[in-house]
Parts: structure tokens; sequence; C-alpha cells
């Protein structure tokens, strides 16, 4: 295991911030037995106790983030009380659990100032909130989504709650920047600032992003040079890491339960390393959650040893999730939670010995929060890392002779040695959420000016990618569908169907969410299931760890009802990872065209790496983007996903037959020299409007309103969203001149 330490520094000197905090804020400090302010708590205290300018907080999981926001604000409202009724800080935050984790933490710190602080999401009671609608005070906490339910349901009272506001504070920045959520969240945030009649101080939380100043931008639009940027610099912590190497034996047609030789020699390894302790083991699927928690459940059985291990995905119940919370904090028993990034965030789990990832990280800025977890309390970070590639048979293709995913999962681990992370995406016009805010618009006010409506939400407000004429297509899209009607006086007003669309629960998500069914044994909840899979009566499933059979399926009532059964596989789960960076692409050629063996990697991953490079070097990638496989060439350009599917598409308006194969794309029946031909083509073509490669795409509904637009915006909202021609174009040059040496 490679051991990587902190650069040795001076004791920190006296704290100046200390001396700026109320009185009962430094006591509260010191019945903590706090013997110093963090270095991000040091450098936001005097910011934000002026209170007229926006704070961006940038640092690693649980390094006080939340103290350093909430120590100035509290500091600020216990020595200026408000005048008048109202909220004087909202909180938000992606999570209800998380919501429900720091009401914990700041009540703590509040009860001692006497400051309220208020919970507001799908758990809380409706009685409850009417009382908090109808006398608004102190501190609340919600969902971005309970937000806009607010805006919809009770506009007219938004100015009597935003009246007293001092900050608005958001929890995990980095999870909504470049989503649509992220708009939802920029435009309730200037909705704020409209009914508040200011400009509202805007306290950013994140992890250390590759391109902070984008951040700003996403935390005030056309204003994020003014924002003061507060970077944590104390995550130089001592760090542990191994990556495990695994070979997939490939399956004989005549035996089922061959080849998963790989996930039970993972599963093998887990089970005797990590047994007797606070662990997190992340993977990359909903289903490898299901799948491993199964396998180390059994394991334990067959040992006659307590299970350990516990399931966390965003598909169980949240009575299992706040279970398996609840046994990573419970320091009497050990506890190893199987999650997926539903774990990344800062719920307060304590601390554990180490951090296991099983297959390639899904970004380096996802690895950076998931090893963050560990380490805590001035310990090591601790980090295995899992990786299995298959069996080399005179079957495989190209692209897995490469061993990417060993290949890759190194690429992310030097990035993050290198403190380089994933930059936010270019802004996007999001016209889905647009039309959530246009409807919305309109129920907060009972109608809306179409000159209005384009004023608060795009000139001014975060949609600024849309101008004019491009706001009058939408708006004549849904007019086409009875969203929205025009009134002789110009008033937006809802048409029938947007009526209906937004007095439904689930206006209020900004995203999309399948049909789900509940999973129900003896009464009990386990959690949810998407039905866009077959799942008859009697068909056997693992959920939640635990092998059981469908007894009956209601539809009407959305309920799948199981029993206890001994056989079981993982469901399907819809959804797709993030996109690879362009960077790590780039960083994963460097390894292969180097010879250094990283000291972290196990005999098997060396070998792994070994093969990928010998490959590398026979298929001759250092010369030539292009390699023969029967009758088809494999390309391998080596860029990011929004590169790959940009050349994708611009060689399929080509008339090629393009198929994805992990680094590689493969074109059916093209030779080696046609494929050069081709490339020298289109490099030397002008390259083409972004939408004439957008409507090739069949199917370019992505996100929840996208079904809403017409086929112009469709392709304009798809191809802002996955492709990138300036830096195809660039790749394709590159390779063209490549093909032809």
């Amino acid at each position: 295991m490679m051991t990587t330490s902190p650069p040795s520094g001076s004791e920190p000197a006296a704290s100046t911030a200390f001396e700026l905090l109320h009185p009962k804020v430094q006591r509260w400090i010191w019945q903590q037995e706090w013997l110093e302010l963090r270095d991000a708590q040091e450098a936001a205290t005097a910011p934000l106790l002026g209170g007229d300018i926006d704070v961006l907080i940038a640092a690693a999981t649980a390094s006080g983030k939340t103290e350093a926001a909430f120590l100035p604000i509290c500091s600020t409202l216990v020595g200026n009380p408000p005048e008048r009724p109202g909220f004087s800080v909202v909180y938000i935050s992606p999570l209800k659990a998380l919501i429900n984790d720091q009401y914990g933490r700041l009540d703590q710190l509040c009860e001692h100032l006497e400051i309220p602080v208020a919970r507001w999401h799908g758990d809380v009671g409706g009685d409850r909130k009417r009382k908090l609608v109808d006398h608004p005070e102190g501190i609340l906490l919600i969902t971005p989504e309970s937000l806009e339910a607010l805006f919809v349901t009770r506009g007219w009272k938004m100015s009597h709650i935003a009246k007293a506001l001092r900050y608005v504070v958001i929890d995990e920045l980095h999870s909504f920047i470049g989503t649509e959520r992220g708009a939802q969240l920029q435009s309730l945030m200037h909705r704020l600032d409209l009914a508040a009649h200011r400009h509202l101080p805007r306290v950013g939380l994140s992890a250390t992003l590759g391109d902070m100043d984008a951040a700003a931008e996403f935390l005030r639009p056309g204003g994020g040079r003014r924002v003061r940027l507060v970077v944590s610099e104390a995550d130089g912590q001592e760090l542990r890491l191994r990556v495990h190497g695994y070979v997939e034996t490939a399956p004989d047609p005549e035996d089922e339960e061959t080849g998963d030789s790989g996930r039970l020699a993972i599963a093998e390894d887990l089970f005797a390393t990590l047994r007797g302790s606070h662990n997190l083991i992340f993977t990359n699927s909903r289903n490898a959650v299901e799948h491993y928690t199964d396998l180390l459940a059994r394991r334990c059985q067959e040992s006659g040893v307590p299970n350990e291990f516990v399931p966390h995905h965003g598909n169980l119940s949240k009575d299992i999730r706040e279970d398996t919370e609840s046994r990573l904090k419970d320091r009497s028993r050990p506890a190893i939670a199987i999650c997926t990034s539903t774990l990344e965030m800062g719920i307060d789990i304590g601390s554990v010995a180490s951090v296991a990832q099983v297959g390639a990280p899904p970004g380096v800025a996802a690895l950076r929060q998931r090893l963050g977890r560990s380490g805590r309390r001035g310990g090591p970070a601790v980090l295995r890392l899992y990786v299995s590639e298959p069996e080399v048979t005179v079957a495989t293709p190209p692209a897995e002779e490469l061993r990417a995913q060993l290949v890759q999962a190194v690429a992310s681990i030097e990035l993050l040695l290198a403190r380089w992370y994933e930059p936010p995406r270019p802004a996007a016009p999001h016209l889905s959420t647009l039309i959530q805010q246009v409807l919305s618009l309109i129920a907060q006010h009972g109608g809306v000016t179409p000159k209005d409506a384009h004023r608060t939400l795009c000139v001014e407000g975060p949609f600024r990618a849309v101008d004019a004429p491009t706001f009058a297509a939408l708006l004549r899209d849904l007019g086409s569908r009875d969203l929205v009607r025009q009134e002789s006086d110009g008033l937006l007003i809802h048409g029938q169907v947007g009526e209906r669309l937004v007095n439904h629960y689930t206006f209020y998500a900004a995203f999309a969410s399948p049909i789900e069914y509940r999973v129900v044994t003896a009464g009990r909840t386990l959690g949810t299931l998407p039905m866009e899979q077959p799942l008859p009566e009697g068909a056997l499933l693992i959920f939640a760890g635990r092998r059981w059979q469908v007894v009956r399926i209601d539809t009407q009532a959305k309920v799948i009802e199981v029993a206890r059964s001994s056989g079981g596989r993982p469901p399907r789960f819809t959804g797709a990872g993030p996109d690879v960076h362009d960077r790590v692409r780039v960083e994963m050629r460097r390894i292969y065209e180097d010879s250094a063996v990283p000291v972290y990697l196990d005999t098997t991953a060396q070998t792994l790496l070994g093969e990928g490079r010998d490959a590398y070097r026979r298929f001759r990638l250092r010369e030539t983007p292009l390699v023969r496989w029967g009758n088809d060439t494999v390309l391998f350009p080596f860029g990011g996903d929004v590169i790959m599917t940009t050349i994708a598409l611009s060689l399929l308006a080509e008339g090629v037959a393009v198929e994805r194969q992990g680094v590689g794309l493969l074109l059916a029946g093209v030779s080696l020299g046609e494929t050069g031909d081709l490339l020298e083509k289109l490099a030397a073509d002008a390259p083409p409007e972004i939408d004439t490669l957008a409507r090739l795409v069949p199917d370019k509904r992505v996100e929840k309103y996208d079904g809403l637009l017409g086929e112009q915006l469709l392709a304009r909202a798809y191809a802002a969203r996955s492709l990138d021609i300036p830096a195809a174009w660039q790749a394709l040059r590159a390779l063209a001149a490549a093909a032809t040496v």
C-alpha cells in the first residue's frame, strides 16, 4: 500500500476570527473543547460577518464547512437581532437526510443562542408547515423542491416569508452545478432576491472543484467575480492507497454459475480485510450495491459470524438508510456500508477506518469526496480500489485488451494526487427547467406577461443563454400543448394541461423520476423499484441486501409484495453514470505510453497494466488511432465522453454505422483506408451546425420536460448538453493527421 504524507508546516497562528465572533458563540466553541478554528472557518468569518457579499467556501468532506458558515452567521443574528418577522436564513440542501443531519448539528448551536431552527421537506407534517408560514423566524432548512412548492402554493406570501432574510446558504453546491436541478436552484435564489426586494448574500458550501471561478459564477450568475472565495488548504492528510486487480474468467455457455469470478474474489478480499471496523464500500451502481451486499452477507453466514455489511442507496426506504447511518455512528459494533454516491455528501456518520471503491471511480472529484470520509481526526486516509477486467480470448475486442478500466482508475488516482478535479460544464440553456420555472412563475403571481417572464428568468435570472426569440419559440411550444395560453391583455396563464401539471406533486422536482413500485414485506416497506423491466409474480430478486420472491403485484396501488427466499438476483435500475472528462482520457494515454509502474498497484494490477501497455504498443496506438478488427475498424480518439459522442454522430452523418466500444468507436464494415479518408474529409470540411448533428439522435428526450419542446428547441437542448463541436473538430484534425502518417 502506497503512503503519501502531508507537507510539514508551522503551528497555526492565534485565531483572529475567534475574536470577531459574538461572545455567546465564543462560549459555545469553548464548550466544544476546540483548540483552534480550521482554516476555512478563519477565512470565512470576516466576510460573512459583513453580511453584504457572496461567499463560496470550498473544502473537503468533514473539514468544518458548516461551522465556517454558521458561526459568523449566528454571531450576526445574535449581535443584531431581526427587527421584523420572517426567516433570517434559508439553508438549501440537496438531500432530506442531510437536512435532518444538519438540523441536529445546528440546533445544538442555535439552542444555546436562542435562534429557532426549522426543517421543511416532504416528511414534515402539514400543520407544522402552516405554522412556519404564519410565523416564520430563525433558520429554515429546506430542499429545492420544497422551496419550489412554497413559490407555487404560497406565492402571495413569499414577500412576507423573505422580507427579513439575511443569508441564503447552499450546501453541497458542487452537486448542483451543471444539472437541471442546479438551474432550478439558481432560479429559486433569484426569485428569493425578488421577493426580498434586494440582493441576499449567498453562501455556497462546496467540495474543492477544478474551476472555482466557474463555481462562483454558478453561485451568482453574472457576478461571479465579486464572490469571495474561501478555499481550504487543509486536505494534505496522509494517504494510504492500494489498487487490487482481478481477472473475470470468461463464462462457460453451458454453466450459468461461471463468469462471476472477479466479483467473488473482490467480495472475499472485502470480507477478509474490512470486517471488525467501520468502513465504506462505494460502488458505481445500485445493482452492484445489492450484488455485493448479498455476496458478503452470505459469506458471513457461511463463516458463522455476525453480518456487518449493510446497504445504502437511493431506492431503499428511509428506515433502512437511516438504520445503516445509525450503525455507522454506533461505535459499539463494527459496520461496513456498501453504498452509491448517497454517502458521498456530508451526512454525519462519524469517521471510518477506510474507503473502498469497486470499479474505476466515476470521476476524480467524486473520488476525492469519497476519500474524504476516511482519515478524519488526524488519522491517515485509506483507499482500497478494486478493478476487475475480463479474461482475454480470441473474441476479445481491442478496446478490452487495453485494460481501460484499470488504466482509468490509475489515471484518476494520478490526477487526484496532482490535485486536479473536473471543472463545471459550460453553461447550457436548461430549457427543460426553464419550462418548469415559467409555469411556476405563473402560479406564484397568478399570471405574468411574456416580457416580464423573460426579464425575470433570462435577462436578470440564470437562463441568460436564452435570448428573446428562443424564449418566444419556447412559449409557442408550450401554447401548442395547452400548457400556457395568452389572454387578450397579454397576460400568460396556465392552460388546462399546464394547470394539471402544476397541481401534481411531481411538478416541484426539476428532474424526472421513473414510475416506481413500493417493495413491501409483511407490511414493511423496503424501498422502491422502477417498473421499466418485466418483474412477474414468482420472480426472485435481491433487494436491501436480502433475497426475496415476488408473491403479488398490485398494479393499482403500485405495490410489489415479497417474501424471503433462498434465491435471487439484483434488479436493474435506470440511470447512467457521469461522463468521463477529456483530461482523464488524456492522462490514460500518458500512462499507456509511460513505463513507470505505480507502487500502489498489487501484483495482478501490475500485470493488467502491463497487458494494457502491450496491447497499446501492439496496436501501434502511439502512431495511429486506427486498429483493424476483422472487417471493421476501431477508432481510438482518447477523448472525453462528450467528444466521443460528437465524433460518433459526425461519422453517422456520413452514413457510417458506429458503435461505442469502451474507449473506442467501432466503424462497422469500414476498412482502415476508408476510415483514414473519412477522417481527412471531416477534418477538411467546415464543422456542421450543432443542431444538425443532434437531429440524428432518434430520441433526444433526456430531461424531465424535454418532451414538451418542439424539434428545433429539443435538438438545441440535446446539443448543449451532450455535444462539443469545437473540441471534437480539434480532435478530428489530430486524428486525421495521425491516421495518414
